[in-house]
């Protein structure tokens, strides 16, 4: 952590922390601030204060960024509603700043939350997760996305975070137009994928809450096996929930399987082991919503598909030089885009 008092990439420590002691109770400078590793998009520290007290600080990335992202009210309102409707843990959102003369950018502010982020299997081997924790882990996790998608979210003030209706339709739209506007090279094959999604697209049944990029990586998770809290929500919107389920089984990668989610920048945790079959976490999640989860193989084709778009987003912010670090070997981000297109094209391809 740089000494308090110190400007880092990103962070005017002065300024942050005049803000902290006027809108943060019980804050008080000077400010230690400390980027934590993992953020591919948003740019996350650790902020401690003269009283050794922690909080958590979120802003966008310096330097030039898509128009519709990184939009810092948004995520502060989601996880204050979010909080609000309760079963789903997340850090309690403390402050926002929308005064770009503070720190160049809006940000917000939120509770330290202690945990363990198990982004790769040597994460879960680290933490020493005893095999019952693996297997108490997975079953809280299906628990906990059922009862976010059973959140109302007009009573939570989030019946205006999207249109709920025609969730793929837009989605597609978005991230063919996300790609263009990223890409950094040619890829045939993502417009091909991107084909074969729009003329075989399933009818959306209900609507809900949608994380977006829901998996243990944007989790923190307790030695004994529970959430601890769910991060990383500026994907979020309305719309259909099996795309949340599609999206963490892919992530959800047996010991021994070859999955893009298991190669190149990324690594699924569960390949340590020990963790519940994705047969088990379907059926537990159909069990716990009533809904019909038949299709998952198109959710997981159109979550591969867009992954594929969201990591070329972020290796061309590697590639600019906009993401706080410049330690990053980025053909392993080549090489995870082009595998992730490849395993949404055989997943179309079988049906």
């Amino acid at each position: 952590m740089a000494d308090p008092g110190a400007d880092i990439v990103g962070i005017r420590a002065a300024d942050v922390a005049k803000w902290f002691e006027a809108n943060i109770g019980g804050a008080r400078g000077p400010l230690a601030f400390e980027l934590i590793a993992g953020g591919h998009s948003n740019l996350t520290y650790k902020v401690t204060d003269a009283d050794g007290k922690d909080f958590v600080l979120r802003r966008p990335p310096t330097g030039h960024v898509l128009a519709t992202a990184h939009d810092m009210a948004r995520e502060h309102k989601i996880i204050s509603g979010v909080a609000r409707a309760g079963g789903v843990p997340v850090p309690a959102a403390l402050g926002l700043c929308e005064d770009v003369a503070v720190n160049d950018a809006p940000f917000y502010v939120m509770s330290y939350v202690e945990g363990v982020v198990l982004d790769t299997s040597d994460k879960v081997d680290e933490a020493q997760l005893e095999p019952a924790a693996r297997q108490g882990l997975g079953e809280h996790v299906v628990e906990v996305l059922a009862r976010l998608h059973a959140i109302e979210p007009d009573e939570v003030g989030l019946g205006d975070l999207g249109r709920r209706e025609a969730y793929l339709a837009r989605q597609l739209k978005r991230w063919r137009t996300q790609w263009e506007g990223s890409k950094t090279r040619e890829l045939a094959i993502m417009e091909e994928v991107a084909a074969h999604l729009e003329a075989r697209m399933p009818d959306q049944v209900g609507s809900a809450i949608v994380h977006g990029d829901y998996r243990l990586g944007n989790m923190l998770s307790s030695p004994d096996g529970r959430v601890a809290a769910v991060l990383d929500w500026e994907l979020c919107t309305l719309g259909d929930p099996l795309a949340d389920l599609g999206y963490i089984m892919n992530n959800w990668v047996q010991p021994g399987e070859d999955a893009p989610s298991n190669r190149g920048a990324a690594q699924a945790p569960t390949t340590a082991g020990g963790f519940s079959t994705r047969e088990d976490f379907t059926g537990r999640y159909a069990q716990l919503t009533g809904r019909d989860v038949s299709q998952v193989d198109y959710y997981r084709a159109f979550q591969y598909w867009r992954l594929a778009a969201i990591v070329e987003g972020v290796l061309n912010r590697y590639l600019k030089g906009v993401m706080g670090g410049d330690d990053v070997d980025t053909d392993e981000y080549t090489l995870q885009v082009e595998a992730l297109a490849e395993a949404a094209h055989d997943l179309v391809k079988t049906g």
